[in-house]
């Protein structure tokens, strides 16, 4: 067992003045490392206004966890639920790795979820979940059957082996120690957690492509209602700023010192191949309304929206692109499905696009922020 000292910088970006925190917590286990300083120093949270938390824990009964394994690096991010909350899935990408999702079908029994899992490492990555179902049934948190348990935990990966050693990938010890730091506070952002090893704008291979990330984003309307959204941005395509039409991040030139635009050269007919499944964007979506989970399997549906509006190819034979989403009920009341399917296509949009702002670059793979505008 080995114990290593976790870094935990944090910066409100976005019009606000940057603020950096530090602070420690106990070792945890050599093979599960925690992300280096300058990994985690790279995580932000979104602007507040005042006190107001603008990411998916905005939406109340949520906690995020993130775990980064810094040797590769690779993580996972666990989404708690509590109390357990009705929750349905919509699967677009032609290439996913997911466990549980069937059971999210409307016409399945079991209708709430005590947990979400995204992690990299591709299927390897799926293990992550079993560690997040030992952490909530250790606490008695679970499907009730006679006098048993089950935590309903369902996951999602996406696949990052193609950075850093393929051999270190997320564990049924990361998920354990993912969901042990969730926490209820805004959501951190950037090259943390299962979007730690993700990169974006690989239609010309990983020679060309750019970092990747998790984003997070909320909307609440006057009446109460809060949709919001966390997404893992491991896609093939580029990311586009819906509200410009500007490019975010994604292929760059043949000199790497801007981007291509992946729109363009498709048009031109130079678009390359990808290698199947080395992709895949993973979102969680969130409401405090009270809704079925029939409704919410509409939700998940309209979410996918969202990608379709920031990446530019989406939903390929490349990617395993999946998107989750939970009605928590705390607000009391239902909502216009309509209002919050549409909700969830905004704040999915707008979470991917912070994951491209917030990521940090590694040698040979820059992020947004490193190249010039």
């Amino acid at each position: 067992m080995g114990g290593v000292r976790k870094v935990g910088g944090v910066r409100k970006v976005r019009r606000v003045r940057r603020v950096r925190r530090v602070r420690g917590v106990r070792g945890v286990p050599a093979a599960c490392l925690l992300a280096t300083a300058a990994l985690l120093a790279s995580a932000v949270t979104h602007p507040l206004s005042g006190q107001t938390n603008n990411t998916l824990t905005a939406v109340g009964g949520l906690a995020v966890g993130h775990f980064t394994l810094s040797a590769r690096p690779t993580g996972c991010t666990v989404v708690l639920v509590d109390p357990a909350a009705v929750a349905s899935v919509d699967v677009r990408g032609s290439a996913p790795g997911t466990r549980e999702t069937d059971l999210l079908n409307p016409v399945n029994t079991v209708e709430r979820v005590n947990a979400i899992v995204l992690a990299g490492g591709s299927a390897f990555g799926l293990e992550a979940a079993t560690g997040v179902q030992r952490w909530l049934d250790e606490r008695g948190r679970g499907f009730e059957v006679r006098n048993v348990r089950v935590p309903i935990v369902p996951a999602a990966i996406l696949f990052d082996l193609l950075i850093g050693d393929p051999r270190i990938r997320p564990d049924a010890e990361c998920g354990y120690r993912a969901a042990a730091a969730a926490t209820t506070a805004p959501v951190a952002e950037g090259s943390i957690g299962a979007g730690a090893g993700a990169t974006v704008g690989k239609a010309f291979g990983m020679a060309r492509a750019m970092k990747g990330g998790i984003g997070t984003a909320a909307i609440r309307l006057p009446d109460g209602l809060i949709v919001s959204a966390l997404v893992a941005v491991n896609a093939i395509g580029d990311v586009v700023d819906p509200a410009t039409g500007q490019l975010v991040a994604g292929v760059r030139t043949e000199d790497g010192k801007s981007m291509a635009d992946v729109r363009r050269l498709m048009r031109a007919g130079a678009l390359g191949g990808a290698e199947p499944g080395a992709n895949t964007t993973l979102a969680v979506v969130a409401t405090n309304a009270r809704m079925t989970k029939t409704q919410m399997a509409k939700v998940a549906q309209m979410a996918h929206d969202g990608f379709a509006r920031a990446i530019v190819p989406v939903h390929t034979p490349a990617d395993g692109d999946t998107a989750f989403a939970i009605a928590t009920g705390s607000l009391g009341r239902s909502a216009d499905l309509l209002v919050v399917g549409s909700l969830a296509a905004d704040v999915t949009a707008e979470a991917i696009v912070a994951a491209a702002r917030a990521a940090t670059g590694l040698p040979s793979l820059p992020a947004a922020r490193d190249l010039p505008r």
